[in-house]
């Protein structure tokens, strides 16, 4: 399918281990985060010459064993750790709480990038209560929407500029208008807003220093591409899913980048997950 190497989402344990965070025994819940992250990384892609990349989960619901596990697992190499797009939506505490800090802050020193999938907040946008699920799956994006803007607005960004966010099977197309409106906002409504309490810069600027964004099928965010940066954002497969490109990815990559120049389309299919990663693969831009 001409992919090099590939990042895995867990599918059983929820896209940021919502299974563990549900368990009633926390001394059991963490060991079964902890296996999981051993065969991530010992086996699932231990034996796959750097072609699956290990993503690790953490304890969610104790931001502290959630910041050493992250260390544990930095120190053999793992860049990448599972959270949720809305961790309010699990129960758990805010990002403007503060009780993240630890957790954030060790995410930046290990150069850990955030992975956020779309539907990690378990619950979703819906509509009507009798509408079709085709609406629930055309609007989920809008997690990744109300995502993004906390991140932008919470100081979080601002605190930890080394922190780096990616956001999967998100799509990219409404990116562009998310960052004209939340600069709007935070300029025209600062009186009443709260728009800069915690947000002292315009908010775009930590869009554009630490907010990553993948995309599969979005023809339209191709289209406006250079708006939404072309050094941010990575083509995706969604393998083994439904909704995904596999096995003709190659093809339909060739005709959504078609009039795309070569230098972009190098970091979007390959140069941007290599720098981001750290990955030892020839090809960061």
């Amino acid at each position: 399918n001409g992919v090099e190497a590939q990042l895995c989402f867990p599918n059983y344990p929820r896209f940021c281990g919502q299974l563990f965070l549900r368990g009633q025994d926390k001394e059991l819940a963490e060991l079964c985060v902890r296996a999981y992250n051993d065969w991530m990384v010992e086996e699932w892609c231990g034996g796959s010459g750097g072609r699956l990349l290990p993503l690790c989960l953490v304890p969610l619901w104790d931001p502290a064993l959630a910041a050493a596990e992250v260390r544990r697992n930095a120190a053999r190499g793992v860049r990448a750790v599972a959270f949720s797009e809305l961790p309010t939506y699990l129960g758990l505490p805010s990002i403007y709480s503060g009780g993240w800090e630890d957790f954030f802050a060790t995410c930046a020193e290990t150069s850990t990038v955030l992975c956020i999938h779309i539907g990690s907040g378990t619950k979703t946008p819906q509509a009507s209560p009798d509408s079709p699920d085709a609406v629930a799956s055309t609007i989920i994006f809008g997690n990744s929407v109300a995502s993004m803007a906390d991140f932008m607005y919470s100081g979080v960004l601002h605190r930890h500029p080394g922190l780096k966010l990616m956001y999967a099977e998100c799509q990219i197309g409404w990116v562009p208008y998310l960052l004209e409106r939340i600069d709007d906002v935070w300029e025209t409504h600062r009186g009443w807003s709260n728009s800069k309490l915690h947000c002292p810069e315009r908010p775009s600027t930590y869009y554009y220093r630490q907010i990553h964004s993948c995309f599969f099928k979005d023809p339209v965010g191709v289209e406006l591409l250079e708006r939404v940066g072309p050094d941010l954002v990575m083509f995706e497969t969604d393998y083994p899913h439904q909704d995904g490109t596999w096995p003709h990815t190659k093809q339909i990559a060739e005709a959504m980048f078609a009039g795309v120049d070569q230098a972009s389309v190098d970091k979007v299919c390959r140069g941007n997950a290599v720098r981001l990663f750290g990955l030892d693969l020839p090809g960061a831009l």
